[in-house]
């Protein structure tokens, strides 16, 4: 047979993503009891942070002095921030906190032995099945707010698809922000052997995102605002898709559209440096045996 004729058969990622996926559900599904107290214990997470936001809204119009963040607002944004937060924790959470544990026991010498991308297999071999039900509590929540919004008496909105459709894809930009923060800081685990300190250290910085990020945009917050928009840039992850959907919908000046061109490029940048980060610790790796 002609060489020219055999075809060079690489993995399936899609039907390997597609295993991970209901191997990982068969697993929490023996395991039902755990499954159900794991959602309920998430749900009821995000049940106090709204009762939280509920009553800070009785004594306050807005999230910031003069930000338009209001009740209805806000809660889009607090939807997002679920959103994001629940496909990284379901998807990628669980696999960088084992990858420390993988270089110990000798796990990533069967990873590197396979014949499909490490860092695939590595991000994507168990995924939290009860984390999305963060995700389902972020829909009740949006729902409730797009409503109020498209009903209030006084100036009432409804998002036009195109916004829609933007606040979709930075979201996925959102998540791709913060899985390359993770990724990075797991691939140190080649260098250090254990990072505890560093995951403290991811849970510190995205705890930035979860506020618009117009209050940090005064006095010595503005240090804060420039490093994590423009360094690591953790405050794009929610409030562009949040904006784009929620706070005045269509950005008004140039600095605005700055900041949804900016958030675009710091997806890819944020991909390919972690993308680096990752493949320069597994020059350094020696297997565990050795």
């Amino acid at each position: 047979m002609d060489r020219r004729d055999i075809k060079r058969v690489g993995p399936n990622y899609g039907k390997v993503f597609l295993t991970f996926a209901s191997n990982s559900l068969v697993r929490d599904m023996t395991f039902r009891l755990n499954f159900i107290l794991q959602c309920l214990s998430s749900i009821g997470w995000t049940a106090m942070n709204v009762g939280f936001y509920l009553i800070l809204f009785q004594y306050t119009g807005s999230i910031g002095e003069d930000t338009g963040w209001d009740q209805d607002k806000f809660f889009i944004f607090l939807a997002t921030t679920w959103f994001i937060n629940a496909l990284v924790q379901a998807f990628f959470m669980p696999n960088a906190q084992e990858f420390s544990e993988m270089i110990r026991t000798g796990g990533l010498d069967f990873a590197l032995l396979n014949p499909i991308d490490t860092q695939f297999l590595i991000s994507f071999r168990r995924i939290d099945w009860s984390a999305l039900s963060n995700f389902v509590a972020g829909l009740l929540i949006l729902g409730y707010a797009l409503y109020s919004l498209a009903t209030r008496q006084v100036d009432p909105m409804i998002p036009s698809a195109i916004s829609v459709m933007l606040y979709l894809f930075f979201i996925l930009c959102g998540v791709a922000i913060m899985y390359s923060l993770m990724i990075s800081l797991s691939a140190t685990s080649i260098w250090l052997g254990r990072n505890q300190t560093l995951y403290n250290f991811w849970f510190y910085i995205t705890n930035f995102s979860r506020y618009p990020m117009e209050i940090y945009d005064r006095g010595w917050g503005q240090s804060l605002y420039g490093f994590f928009t423009f360094v690591i840039p953790v405050l794009l992850v929610v409030n562009i898709p949040a904006r784009l959907l929620a706070k005045p919908i269509n950005p008004h000046t140039d600095y605005e559209w700055m900041l949804v061109g900016w958030a675009l490029i710091a997806t890819v940048l944020s991909l390919v440096l972690s993308r680096m980060v990752f493949k320069k610790a597994l020059l350094s790796y020696r297997s565990a045996s050795s």
